[in-house]
């Protein structure tokens, strides 16, 4: 366990992001029906009803099915972009990776396992580049999905980026990943996505969940 300067203990690292517009967190302490009707209620609350060229109760069924899924598998963070007029383009999940007493693996270990998906294949050679972000360095890829459809029939083709992110200090290996099926907003989103991961900053908290600011750095 670190401690802050005055001594304060530091339980954990959570990942936090500098949302820009468009981008909302679909986050549940509960994986829910509930839990994820009553966060859609409060993020359309902020939306601009004047801008929608959707109902808005096809925006809520959106954002209620979108945190459902995206929260089915326990992530650390899960979000997703809407466009002006309230159509959900982008799906966004961040997951961490680590065991204790297992070292951390490389980028170039990492970078084979970040094009691997469970019902899809790459369809395109992936664009790989290793940099070094706020939060430490990563390695990016991103590909075009051709994804298997209900009972086999047909494909389906998306868009992905996926970034390994390696905090320095850390045994954690941080994985962000942004889908989307709207292939003519590909450079849009894009650029929306390596926009959002640079803000990307881990923030110590205590045992409570509550920040704690200027902590040593993590040992």
């Amino acid at each position: 366990m670190n401690a802050t300067e005055d001594g304060r203990p530091v339980d954990d690292y959570v990942c936090r992001f500098d949302f820009q517009h468009g981008w909302v967190d679909l986050t549940l302490s509960e994986a829910t029906k509930a839990a994820a009707r009553a966060l859609a209620t409060e993020t359309l609350s902020r939306l601009n009803p004047l801008s929608l060229e959707v109902e808005k109760s096809a925006v809520f069924d959106d954002m209620v099915d979108r945190a459902c899924e995206l929260n089915e598998d326990g992530p650390i963070l899960a979000g997703a972009y809407y466009a002006e007029n309230g159509v959900g383009l982008a799906d966004l999940k961040v997951d961490s990776f680590g065991e204790q007493g297992v070292a951390r693996p490389t980028p170039k270990d990492v970078q084979p396992l970040l094009l691997e998906w469970a019902n899809a294949e790459v369809a395109s050679e992936p664009d790989i580049t290793y940099l070094d972000l706020t939060a430490g360095p990563a390695v990016r890829v991103q590909a075009m999905l051709k994804a298997r459809r209900l009972f086999g029939f047909g494909r389906r083709f998306a868009e992905f980026v996926k970034y390994a992110v390696f905090p320095p200090g850390l045994n954690n290996l941080v994985v962000v990943t942004v889908t989307w099926q709207a292939i003519d907003q590909t450079e849009a989103l894009t650029q929306l996505t390596d926009e959002l991961v640079s803000t990307m900053r881990l923030v110590p908290v205590d045992a409570d969940g509550n920040e704690i600011t200027d902590p040593n750095p993590p040992k």
